[in-house]
């Protein structure tokens, strides 16, 4: 599972340098200040250094870096004047790592904080460590896994009644059905047997040790210990089993996390009082409480009273969406809320009188959350964020955190529902928390949050933001997350990719709330250990690390991908630098080609005013203008490429970026509007010519595709396009006829060529790829035979070629789809043309197995035209997709290649949420050479989308100096014959949102991107010490049929006219002053 911590956004600026400016500016500005400068930092360090316009040899080496720490506690920013440097840092010493006192709704601030984007370089995976000693958990609930609803005089709790006898609440949704494999959805879903986790203590607990956890999370069945609810008669097995789990985790070195209350009351105390709706519960809660710290308190230090109080109370009581079912009032939730808080101030005094001196634990009580977000960055919406936080988790978290009364804004809205607390059990209430215990996932968010709760605002699974908001808005607890992660399909057996990179993506955001944020979190539990029966859902999703097959008898528990993943991680203490993901120091080779690509030119053949031979008159005395004399003309002479006026400056403008070649498409329906030669366009193709000629004047390298698909008629003249494009096979043969009037007509401008620019693999037919690949090889044979002795020239094919990677690494299946993908995407034309002539063998039996679709086949004589059709291997990249076996989200399931598409979601993306990730091209490079050989290759188009209203055109910035150091590290590391990088795309009037020049009213300017290319440039990539001293001479290749004297050969026979009447002037003067003075002599 190593790749899977590679799958990240890499910046190159992670070094202890931006980690050590991060510490003392967050000190002094806050919490935002740290994020700043690790992005200021990692775009300097980003910057090459070197001489413009010098290009330097091959050489390079890796910079070391160290992982870097920041402090876990940060000051907020305070309203006074700075003192003097010395006594500044004299202050910062004093307060070491204290941190500034804050106030219920100070938690206001994290909208704004997090209203803007971050810096791409900090939008991804931030490559450091959690701090040392940081509680690595997993955890289970005993209505969930235990099972044994029966077994050793367990007695019944509301969830067995409840599931079996469920209610029907008007509006529900029907009950979850039986797992994968189940013939009938009745009887429902219960937690009867569930993971049979009471009769496997053994087994759950390898799964532990298999993971490398340092704390267990699991809840003691209330019904278990003592089958009625009452402490007089304990149940001795359900004593027994528990102190045998406590037993095994010893020996493991692991360290329990118990919770006393996981919502299984048992349902003698709710037929005796009506459960948590009458206080008295409250003292059959301490009783069982006080008999679990007598038994098991010496070996536990974390106990956590009750879990997530607002479902208990909200969804038991009032909806009766969750047992035991009642479908009371919203008075009714929010008096058994009220319950629920006495019930857990009552049991954490009992402990912190009576036990705690003894046995030094902790006592908490678990609150889940949601994260919300404002519609609009207005003070209104911004209010409804933190009123819904407050009605949820402040319901709970500020009586026991602050003050031992209800947040303003509940009391504000509720004052004839919410009941009050009087001042002594205000003061009974406050501090009655160790730590703040944090649950955060689908348990509530998106599933069981009251939608009136939202108060119109956007939920969003935001771990990061939240945790700076409980820190800000409860005085900076520490925070232990004692329940997280997301879930898959009840289908979904072992690689359960969408659950690993959601649980990537959150411990990625506790990262962060720690290193960036300085939030005190000292813990993090994955939920959950295993399969379980998932309440309201019931065996319809999974949850766990270890997938649990329902329906067999022995339930072994089998990892999933995301396990291995957690075990990698905790291994590692996080996500640490690794050298694969550190930027590279070195150069390309001398004779590199620095390109840029354009889609199309546009065909402009507006001549410049000095071809006007009309006469005019200024009109000095009137109107002060030129008049134009009616019936008089000066005498014609012949447009040169010059005359041009569209031409120029665009030439100018790829001079100003400093590239070697320009990579543009050619239009073939403006060319031959008929298909045929039977109607040229003679106007657009010497257009062309002098747009190739002008760009070899100026020293640019033209290279050029004959054809790229378009939205018109995929690219193709009429009526080609109206006879059946490419799925006719005489249009292959009209593309040939095409290309060598291209051939004929540009070749001595143009060496590089393109036949067919990015084939849409995904969109063709099996039979109009199959004539893309003749027209092609007619073409390249065309040029072959006909006019590459005189011309000299190159010509291939460009496919695009984005990676592929398998979703879970660790899976065959996976690796065996992605390969699937691979041949499909890339192998169908390449496969025939740099390999072995005819398709990918895993293409044809795919398609003969599956619907004996079969692919045309090749004849030898075609494949002999095929194979070997190319000079060099050109491709186009963008981005990589993950790919998964396992049929998660219909939506994006490809039922013709059974594949399920997917990303990371800790990726960087664009607006148009393209993934950028710089590794995959390195991957593709070296998947094609691995393929088809050590091949001369071109990246021929590499670019990204970005918001056209970020001014500082970051995020293009950031993804070519990355993508392009990924080329180096291919070229310098792993040997690949990389020849030339093309970024896309030149401007934005050809490509929206991806031109590296900006065009509005006739006016091109330059992005922030130009100047960053250009200096990649002008380094040859990205030298370091040992390289500084090695240079390239420059080249320029001198055009000698397009230079400035062979089309102007009028004018230049009249200079020489000139000076040579000059010459002879001056010597007859010399010789008759001569002779003049022999003569006075």
């Amino acid at each position: 599972m190593t790749e899977v911590t590679q799958v990240a956004v890499v910046g190159p600026g992670d070094l202890e340098l931006r980690h050590s400016c991060e510490r003392s500016v967050a000190q002094i500005t806050g919490p935002g200040g740290a994020a700043a400068a690790a992005a200021a930092a990692g775009a300097g360090g980003a910057a090459g250094r070197g001489h413009k316009g010098v290009r330097r040899g091959p050489s390079a080496r890796l910079p070391r870096s160290m992982p870097a720490r920041a402090p876990p506690r940060r000051p907020r920013p305070v309203p006074v004047p700075l003192p003097p440097p010395p006594l500044l840092l004299l202050l910062l010493l004093a307060l070491g790592g204290r941190r500034l006192h804050a106030e219920p709704g100070d938690g206001a601030q994290t909208w704004a904080r997090f209203a803007q984007p971050p810096a791409p370089e900090a939008a991804g995976l931030l490559h450091d460590t959690f701090p040392d000693g940081f509680l690595w958990a997993v955890g289970s609930a005993a209505y969930q896994t235990e099972g044994g609803w029966r077994q050793h005089g367990k007695g019944a709790s509301i969830w067995d009644t409840f599931t079996h006898r469920p209610p029907a609440p008007p509006g529900a949704p029907p009950a979850a059905g039986l797992p994968s494999g189940a013939r009938a959805p009745s009887p429902p879903a219960t937690g009867d047997v569930a993971s049979d986790g009471y009769n496997n203590v053994f087994r759950d607990t390898e799964g532990l040790r298999e993971l490398g956890v340092t704390h267990y999370r699991f809840s003691i069945s209330w019904a278990r210990v003592l089958p009625n609810g009452s402490a007089a008669a304990p149940n001795r097995e359900g004593l027994r089993y528990y102190r045998r789990l406590l037993e095994r985790l010893r020996e493991l070195g692991v360290q329990p996390v118990v919770t006393l209350y996981h919502w299984d009351l048992p349902q003698r105390l709710q037929d005796a009082y009506g459960g948590w709706a009458h206080r008295a519960l409250a003292d059959h809660f301490r009783d069982y409480a006080e008999l679990c710290f007598r038994h098991f308190g010496g070996q536990v230090k974390y106990w956590i009273t009750i879990d997530n109080p607002y479902v208990v109370a909200w969804h038991g009581y009032a909806t009766g969406r969750l047992a035991p079912g009642v479908r009371g009032s919203p008075r009714l939730g929010y008096l058994v809320a009220h319950n629920l808080l006495l019930a857990h101030a009552k049991i954490w005094h009992l402990y912190n009188t009576s036990f705690r001196p003894t046995q030094g634990g902790q006592v908490s009580i678990a609150l889940s959350s949601h994260w919300i977000n404002p519609r609009r960055m207005t003070d209104h919406s911004i209010k409804e964020c933190q009123k819904s936080l407050d009605f949820v988790l402040g319901w709970f978290a500020k009586p026991i955190f602050i003050d031992g009364d209800y947040p303003e804004s509940m009391k504000n809205n509720l004052s004839s529902l919410l009941p009050v607390f009087t001042e002594s059990e205000k003061k009974f209430i406050k501090g009655t928390a160790d730590f703040f215990a944090l649950s955060f996932g689908p348990t509530l968010s998106f599933q069981l949050l009251d939608p009136h709760m939202k108060f119109h605002q956007l939920e969003s699974p935001s771990l990061r933001q939240l945790l700076s908001w409980i820190d800000l808005e409860y005085n900076h607890p520490q925070i232990f997350i004692v329940e997280n992660g997301w879930f898959v399909s009840g289908t979904t057996k072992r690689d359960d990719a969408k659950y690993m990179y959601y649980l990537k993506k959150f411990i990625m955001e506790t990262l962060k709330a720690i290193r960036l944020d300085g939030v005190d979190v000292i813990g993090y539990t994955a939920w959950s250990l295993m399969d379980g029966f998932e309440w309201h859902r019931g065996y319809s999703i999974r949850r766990g690390l270890f997938y649990v097959d329902f329906l067999s008898q022995d339930k072994k528990l089998l990892p999933k991908s995301s396990a291995l993943f957690y075990q990698k991680l905790i291994e590692k203490n996080g996500f640490p630098p690794l050298p694969e993901n550190q930027p590279l120091e070195g150069t390309f080779p001398c004779d590199f080609a620095w390109g840029i690509v354009d889609n199309y030119i546009q065909v402009d053949t507006t001549l410049s005013q000095f071809t006007d031979p009309n006469v005019y008159l200024w009109d000095v005395h009137h109107s002060k203008r030129l008049i134009k004399v009616d019936g008089l003309l000066a005498k014609k002479r012949k447009p040169y490429c010059v005359d041009f006026a569209a031409i120029g400056p665009q030439v100018a403008l790829l001079q100003e970026m400093h590239v070697s070649h320009f990579h543009f498409s050619l239009d073939w329906a403006l060319l031959l509007p008929l298909g045929n030669q039977s109607r040229v366009n003679h106007a657009a193709l010497h257009y062309y010519g002098c747009v190739a000629s002008e760009l070899l004047r100026a020293n640019i390298t033209p290279v050029v595709a004959l054809w790229r698909p378009a939205a018109a008629h995929q690219g193709l003249p009429g009526p080609l396009a109206q006879r059946g494009a490419w799925e006719n096979p005489r249009t292959a043969l009209a593309f040939a006829e095409y290309a060598r009037l291209c051939f004929r007509a540009l070749g001595r401008h143009v060496k590089v060529w393109i036949t067919l620019r990015e084939p849409p693999t995904r969109n063709l037919t099996l039979r109009a790829g199959h004539n893309l690949l003749r027209a092609h090889a007619l073409a390249w044979r065309v040029y072959d035979e006909q006019f590459r002795g005189s011309q000299q020239g190159k010509v291939s094919i460009a496919l695009q070629a984005d990676w592929v990677e398998p979703a879970c690494p660790s899976s065959q299946k996976d690796r065996e789809v992605a390969e699937r993908v691979l041949e499909f995407d890339v192998g169908w034309l390449a496969e025939p043309i740099f390999g072995s002539g005819d398709y990918p063998r895993l293409m044809r039996d795919w398609l003969t197995r599956r619907d004996h679709s079969l692919l045309p086949y090749f004849t030898d004589e075609e494949k002999r035209l095929i194979r070997g059709s190319f000079d060099f291997l050109a491709l186009s990249h963008y981005t990589t997709i993950l790919v998964d076996w396992e049929k998660e989200d219909p939506v994006k399931y490809n039922d013709y290649l059974e594949v399920q598409e997917m990303t990371d979601i800790t990726w960087l993306n664009s607006p148009s949420q393209v993934a950028v990730v710089p590794w995959g091209l390195r991957k593709v490079l070296n998947w094609l050479k691995f393929k088809y050989g050590d091949l001369p290759m071109y990246i021929v188009s590499n670019g990204i989308d970005d918001d056209p209203r970020a001014a500082q055109d970051s995020l293009r910035v950031y993804y070519m100096q990355n993508y392009v150091n990924e080329a180096l590290k291919a070229y310098v590391l792993d040997g690949i014959n990389l020849c030339g990088y093309f970024a896309y795309s030149f401007n934005d009037r050809t490509a929206p949102k991806f031109g590296l020049y900006h065009y509005a009213a006739n006016q091109f300017e330059p992005k922030p991107s130009v100047k960053h290319y250009r200096k990649i440039i002008d380094n040859n990539g990205f030298p370091g010490p040992e390289t500084l001293g090695r240079f390239c001479p420059e080249e320029f290749t001198l055009c000698t049929e397009c230079s400035f004297f062979h089309t102007r050969k009028s004018l230049l026979a009249f200079i020489a006219f000139l000076l040579f009447a000059f010459i002879i002037s001056l010597s007859l003067i010399f010789y008759y002053s001569r002779k003049g003075r022999r003569s006075y002599k």
